[in-house]
């Protein structure tokens, strides 16, 4: 019989933020395998060292960041093939993602390349949008409220009509879109009611109004915005 292959999310930083049952499977793993920024380290992995024994099989897909699509694609196949390779000898295979491996999670590439053949089985993480919430305090949605999630890449054009159409708002992979993101909420005169957080739940955290945010932002950074009054009072 094949193993099963375990999509498990980690969460946005912290390792107590990593569930029980991730735990438990990352403790038992023969086998672990995760993605690295092409020839360095490993986010997932730096999680969850911690629980990964000694003598642990690591499966590195070295992914690299790049705007071209093929590379990301060719690191995913190969990586794919090498953990097909240890399913098919009836081993599990514990596949590292940080924050929640179906929102924005490097673990979809994966699943969509094997989940036909293998038995497949999703544990879910904390996303990086409720680590961030928490961490600024800042409640997102209540009662009938709509929460909007937006990537940075888009064109300004479509991030000023959805940010502008939208109740509570959520904008992700902030990086070096933060100058453009943050022209267009300043010109929808929304900037004070604006957060700024980047590496949520780590040591070098930051928690800012966006008005005081930084001029650079790393790629794990968010910007939280709500409208109106507080809606949970």
């Amino acid at each position: 019989m094949s193993g099963t292959l375990y999509g498990v999310g980690l969460g946005p930083g912290d390792p107590e933020l990593i569930t029980l049952k991730a735990a438990r499977l990352i403790e038992n793993a023969t086998t672990i395998a995760y993605p690295t920024l092409a020839g360095g380290d490993s986010f997932a992995r730096a999680i969850a060292a911690g629980l990964i024994a000694n003598g642990t099989r690591e499966i590195r897909m070295d992914v690299p960041m790049s705007t071209e699509r093929q590379p990301a694609q060719d690191a995913y196949d190969t990586g794919a093939a090498e953990i097909a390779a240890v399913l098919d000898a009836g081993e599990d295979v514990v596949c590292l993602c940080e924050g929640d491996p179906f929102f924005y999670g490097s673990f979809m590439y994966l699943f969509a390349r094997l989940s036909s053949r293998f038995d497949t089985q999703i544990i879910p993480g904390v996303t990086s949008v409720t680590a961030c919430a928490a961490r600024a305090a800042m409640p997102l949605a209540a009662r009938n409220e709509r929460l909007t999630i937006l990537p940075g890449p888009l064109p300004e054009a479509e991030l000023r009509l959805r940010i502008d159409g939208a109740e509570s708002v959520v904008i992700m992979k902030v990086g070096r879109h933060l100058p453009k993101i943050r022209a267009v909420i300043d010109d929808l005169g929304l900037t004070d009611q604006a957060m700024y957080v980047e590496r949520a739940t780590l040591p070098e955290e930051v928690v800012l109004p966006l008005s005081q945010a930084p001029e650079k932002a790393p790629y794990f950074s968010i910007i939280l915005l709500t409208k109106g009054a507080d809606p949970w009072l």
